[in-house]
């Protein structure tokens, strides 16, 4: 009969191999393990097989997704050069406005696309975040030129705290979050407004944080605005696919850090990114 320090030490070992990946059927024989052992046994199993069958899963979805935007990429980059070219024409008032919704709309439908796929990717591992301790300076500034065009057709100014933050995060990607972040400002920001970028250190976190003089956020959507093509009631006539903040929140969150919101409806919004450092 199996002694009961030895049954526990069995035990611990299944259970640190299910929670390591490494649980092999092979490794016990169920004839000689106890009753216990052999229900500890049969869930393991049917675990590591639902996991299997997850992971094939995502697999088969990121091929799709990768499938889509490779064979969609020709036609829509057709579809806006035959756009330009329209353009360029000598349209009616009404000919003109309806090329400038196909062209937003092939613009927006290219951006999904290719959001998906960064998703895709991230969430089911494939990419791998390189992250150095470096100062955010620099990233922020190539994120605040991305945005610039944009803003200024709005006659927003986007002001930067310039100090010296040090942090451990991987350039491209957290640009791109941060990127996100100034586009939605950008977006539902009024004509004329402010938009201020701040950077601080603490004992464990540095931060960045995207402040505006917007629509604002009411407390009952606050904790749903990082959802996957989660809209407000408020933007939902806007433009816009709703997944900017879940891919910023994929790509802090795969760095170690967060992602905060503080917002008040009607008074603005800041969006705050911690990076460990």
């Amino acid at each position: 009969m199996i002694s009961q320090r030895k049954l526990l030490e069995r035990l611990d070992q299944m259970l640190e191999d299910g929670i390591n990946g490494t649980f092999e059927e092979k490794s016990f024989d169920e004839s000689e393990l106890s009753r216990l052992e052999a229900k500890w046994y049969r869930y393991l199993t049917s675990s590591k097989l639902a996991y299997l069958k997850t992971k094939k899963e995502q697999e088969r979805i990121q091929e799709m997704v990768s499938d889509v935007s490779h064979q969609t990429k020709t036609p829509l980059a057709n579809i806006l050069l035959y756009t330009e070219l329209l353009r360029e024409q000598d349209l009616d008032e009404t000919s003109r406005k309806l090329v400038e919704e196909i062209r937003q709309q092939s613009e927006k439908l290219d951006f999904l696309i290719q959001s998906l796929v960064k998703t895709s990717r991230l969430e089911a591992g494939t990419i791998q975040l390189a992250q150095v301790q470096n100062d955010l300076g620099p990233m922020v500034e190539a994120a605040l030129s991305q945005i610039r065009p944009r803003a200024e057709e709005k006659k927003i100014t986007l002001r930067h705290d310039k100090q010296r933050t040090i942090a451990k995060y991987d350039p491209k990607w957290t640009q791109e979050a941060v990127f996100n972040l100034l586009d939605n400002a950008v977006k539902y920001s009024p004509e004329r407004s402010e938009i201020a970028v701040t950077m601080k250190e603490y004992e464990m976190f540095s931060s960045i944080a995207v402040s505006d003089q917007g629509i604002g956020i009411s407390p009952e959507e606050q904790p749903l605005v990082f959802g996957r093509f989660y809209r407000g009631s408020e933007v939902r006539g806007q433009s816009g696919v709703g997944i900017g903040l879940y891919l910023t929140r994929q790509i802090i969150e795969g760095q170690g850090g967060y992602v905060t919101v503080h917002s008040k409806k009607g008074s603005g919004s800041t969006f705050e990114v911690f990076l460990p450092r």
